[in-house]
This record gives C-alpha cells, structure tokens and sequence, in this order.
C-alpha cells in the first residue's frame, strides 16, 4: 500500500535561533529536510537536537531566522492545522489515554483533517489502515494500548504519526528504551518511507552507528551550533566526535558493507593503554 503523491515537501531552516526565556539554546542553525531523505542530527545531550526539530514543527518557534517550506510558505504564516498537515513530529514523551486500542490510538493522527468540531474526515479509514500496515499493526488493530510492548506501542504512535499524512516526518529518538529488534525495525520503516513513499524524516539519534546505517546525512550539533553537515563518511569522522563528545572516538569503515561503525575509547576498552601497563 503506498502513500498518496505529494509535490516537494521539503522544509528549510536558516540561521535559526531558539530561547527558553532569555536563554538562547540553538545559534544560527540551518538545517533542510528534502523528499525521500533521511536526516539525522546527532550531538552530546544538551547540544539543541531536540530543540531545533521542534522548531521545525513550530512547537518551540525560533526567535530569529527562517522556516520556509519548499513551495515557499512561511512557517510563522500558516495555522496550526496547516503546520500539521505538512509535518508532523512524534516526540520523546507521549501519554496514551486509557481505554483505547491501536486503531482508535492512531485514528488521533487524522486530527488536522476533520472539519470543525471533529466531522467529516473523508480519507481517514484510508490513511489509518495505511499506517498501520506499514507499522505492522494491522493484526493488533483491536488490542488495547495498555496491552502492548514498549516497541509495539513505540510503532502505535509512529502509525499515528503516519496517519497524520505529512510528506515530513520528525523523530525525536524514537530507538530509545527499545529492544534490539525494534530498534532495527522502526529504522527500517524510516527507511522504507524514504525510499519507497518520498517522505522527508528528520531523526534525533544517539546511537552513531544507527546514524550511520540509517541517514544519507548527518548533522553533528555543539552547544547550540551545528558544526559539521553532510554524508555520515563527511561527518561521523574520529576529529569530530572525539571534538563534540570530549572523549576519544574511534570510527573503522566496514569493508564488507561500506558501513561506518564507531568506538567511544574509555578505561575499559583501552587496549593500547592496557598493553602499554603490562
């Protein structure tokens, strides 16, 4: 099942600052999110990660710069169901209500697209029988939320997400507190809806290596400012994350795959330094 066609979705910050009150969080930062691309914005806790992908989404709006869509909307300009019908964001803390299962918990995604006062919303059984088979979620349909795993309630709400119908799609760790192989399948799925449906998917990640597997580019974050852009071979280098982490990283390309596969070196996994003592 595929998404519906959409023109360019893209969306293009610059020079962007962001505050809580008088403290500016995030300097100066650009960052564009285009169709069928798979951004992530990787950094130290505290870095503006987080921060900057709300200002996307216009829910911390930046006190400086731009945000403009690719048909040239201003981001300040529109409504808010504007804003939601062309991106949407699943953040890190969420609250499922009590009492719903999976469908009617995705069914929430339709809300930009239901006339006043909750009406008509003629293409929403549609678009939340998408999402859910594309999340794997359609045989869970009737299970209360309540009753799930953390990894398949982590994908309920991505289904929501997609039910949303944005051509942009933002991530704030959403592998966080996931086993292994959700971990593997929710980067799969953002994946696919890159490759196979054009959708344009901006990913808060710590993990390096799922950076590096997952994103065809990679924004390093420090203190607010984004010091380095560009494919994860340009910008998951030793310089740069032993520079953004203050401690030593080692990366070792993959020969088999191409892949990049990185290493934070402390005391324990020293192996030089344990020779060196011997």
């Amino acid at each position: 099942m595929s998404l519906p066609h959409r023109t360019d979705p893209g969306v293009h910050a610059r020079e962007v600052d962001v505050a809580y009150g008088n403290d500016v969080v995030v300097r100066a930062a650009s960052v564009s999110l285009a169709a069928g691309t798979v951004t992530a914005l990787i950094g130290p806790n505290g870095s503006g990660k987080s921060t900057l992908l709300r200002a996307l989404a216009r829910l911390h709006p930046p006190v400086a710069g731009s945000v403009t869509f690719a048909d040239g909307a201003d981001l300040r300009a529109l409504s808010g169901k504007d804003v939601a019908r062309r991106i949407t964001l699943l953040s890190q803390h969420r609250t499922a209500p009590g009492g719903v299962c999976v469908r009617e918990l995705v069914e929430f995604g339709r809300h930009p697209h239901r006339s006043r006062w909750g009406g008509r919303d003629p293409g929403g059984p549609a678009a939340v029988a998408r999402a859910m088979e594309l999340t794997g979620l359609s045989a869970l349909a009737d299970r209360p939320v309540q009753a799930l795993s953390g990894g398949q309630a982590q994908r309920v709400w991505l289904a929501a997400c997609l039910a949303q119908d944005t051509g942009l799609l933002l991530l704030d760790e959403p592998t966080t507190f996931l086993d292994l192989r959700y971990q593997v399948e929710i980067l799969d799925v953002v994946r696919d809806l890159a490759d196979r449906h054009r959708v344009g998917v901006g990913v808060v990640l710590h993990d390096l290596d799922q950076a590096a597997a997952v994103a065809d580019r990679v924004l390093l974050l420090e203190g607010g400012r984004v010091t380095a852009e560009g494919s994860p071979a340009d910008v998951l280098t030793p310089e740069n994350l032993t520079r953004a982490y203050g401690i030593r990283v080692d990366v070792v390309p993959d020969p088999a795959g191409g892949r990049i596969h990185t290493r934070a070196v402390g005391r324990f996994n020293d192996t030089s330094a344990r020779t060196a003592s011997a």
